[in-house]
């Protein structure tokens, strides 16, 4: 059982009593956490597969078509009614001929031509679709919402719901991860800067007026045209120009508190600089830090979908947000497709932006809970 410190279990207590950010919490985290498990809720795989007697995980493993009795050594496309036939009927032939005839008689009886056959099964999805499953709708994509496409399809004839849950997950990913290392060198090029002071915190000014005045989009669009991007490479350029921000906040504060009594005595015991700095110094500039964090998170948000929209981020074929915004503004007779794209940073953004703010005013040493 984790067992957390006076002040701690302060802070928690005055983030509970913010009804708002708590209840913000947990809706976010069944949210994420529900993408996070988006292969098992959204894919064109099934779950689980049942074949003469043996078990298959198709979501996690590679099967080739031969491995249920098929005629390729690519991998079994599950979807294909044949494919479902041979796994249903133990890999009778007949499945190339009438495989919904061999699929309802072996449902039925079991038997095909007299013979009993050892009938398989498979475990679908909730959504059996993933997000780049290019489904066969018989009609003109975008189609509207129904039965079998909760949220319609796009352009693509991929399914609206699918790549929501994907695109959460990768947004709040990308948007975490790029504000963690951002935050790190953040806040320690700002410590230092603030804390020493002198030539070099004037040399580390000097270093962010010009690092802050490069055209980051301009850079962005370069490398896109030289390199393929990918989810890493995005998350490199993002942290490079983004950890500037937190930097002033930071060594604002360092700047007011290294002068401080309490500093001062610290320095006169001997305590290193390292330890005054992130020990004693820095759980004081936690707050305007925390502060600056939401509008870190959101705007790296807001970033990458931009960056998607004018097709200079992730490629097309990934679960982007921003993406189906572009769809949506490119179809607009389709327009479930942006109230989708809408509601779906509407709630994400403020989401995080309550949570943050129950974060900020949990670490504020003036609150208390009443």
């Amino acid at each position: 059982m984790i067992t957390l410190s006076p002040l701690n279990q302060r802070r928690w207590r005055n983030f509970k009593a913010n009804r708002r950010a708590l209840w913000s919490l947990m809706i976010f985290l069944v949210l994420y956490g529900i993408s996070l498990f988006a292969e098992i809720i959204a894919n064109d795989k099934p779950i689980l597969v049942q074949y003469q007697g043996g078990y298959y995980t198709p979501i996690f493993n590679f099967y080739p078509e031969t491995e249920f009795g098929g005629d390729f050594r690519t991998e079994a496309v599950y979807r294909d009614i044949e494919v479902q036939c041979l796994i249903i009927s133990g890999g009778l032939d007949a499945c190339w001929d009438d495989p919904e005839g061999v699929i309802e008689t072996v449902q039925t009886t079991g038997r095909v031509d007299g013979v009993e056959v050892a009938k398989g099964w498979l475990l679908w999805p909730p959504i059996p679709y993933s997000y780049n499953t290019v489904n066969d709708i018989g009609r003109a994509a975008p189609s509207p919402p129904d039965g079998n496409h909760w949220l319609g399809t796009d352009d693509t004839a991929r399914d609206v719901l699918a790549r929501v849950i994907y695109g959460f997950r990768l947004s709040v990913t990308f948007a975490l991860i790029v504000t963690a290392l951002a935050s790190v060198i953040g806040i320690a090029a700002g410590a230092v800067q603030g804390y020493f002071g002198g030539v070099i915190d004037l040399i580390f000014q000097r270093v962010i007026e010009i690092w802050g005045a490069t055209p980051s989009l301009y850079i962005i669009i370069i490398v896109a045209a030289i390199f393929t991007m990918d989810f890493w490479l995005l998350v490199f350029l993002m942290v490079l120009f983004g950890w500037t921000s937190l930097v002033g906040v930071v060594r604002a504060e360092f700047l007011r508190a290294r002068n401080f009594e309490y500093v001062r005595a610290a320095r006169a015991l001997g305590v290193s600089d390292r330890v005054i700095m992130f020990r004693h110094v820095l759980p004081n500039a936690m707050v305007a830090t925390l502060t600056m964090l939401p509008f870190i998170v959101t705007g790296t948000i807001g970033s990458l979908a931009a960056l998607d929209f004018l097709g200079f981020g992730l490629p097309s074929s990934a679960p982007s947000l921003g993406e189906m915004t572009l769809q949506a503004k490119n179809n607009l007779q389709a327009p479930w497709l942006a109230f989708t794209a809408f509601f779906a940073f509407a709630i994400m953004l403020s989401l995080l932006v309550f949570i943050f703010e129950g974060v900020r005013d949990a670490f504020d040493p003036r609150k208390t809970f009443q």
